[in-house]
């Protein structure tokens, strides 16, 4: 079990280490540098959210733990949201009029 901390920890010092080194070339503005930064923090999140998914499919198969759905609710369509669309919605119909008056003519 020392060794999965040791390594638990080692992945969180490389990833505090590249968000400060993120931040620091962001302020040089050594915008390449920050970018290889932010390519390298992704990468290790990543790897870590794959291994968690990893070991929750082995526990779902071979120890036969249900698995956790989580259920996604649909947003609420607010006022404001209806508003656009519908101006969306005129401002198409107002350009296929122009279309069609400029065919006419």
């Amino acid at each position: 079990m020392d060794n999965v901390e040791n390594v638990e920890n080692t992945e969180q010092e490389k990833w505090k280490d590249g968000i400060q080194d993120l931040i620091k070339a962001s302020l040089d503005k050594d915008y390449n540098h920050a970018n290889k930064v932010f390519g390298e923090v992704m990468t290790i999140k990543m790897s870590d959210l794959l291994d968690q998914e990893k070991v929750k499919m082995a526990d779902q198969i071979y120890n036969g733990v249900e698995s956790e759905e989580e259920e996604v609710e649909p947003e609420e369509e607010t006022s404001e949201d209806a508003e656009t669309e519908e101006d969306e919605e005129t401002e198409e119909d107002e350009e296929e009029d122009d279309e069609e008056e400029e065919v006419a003519v």
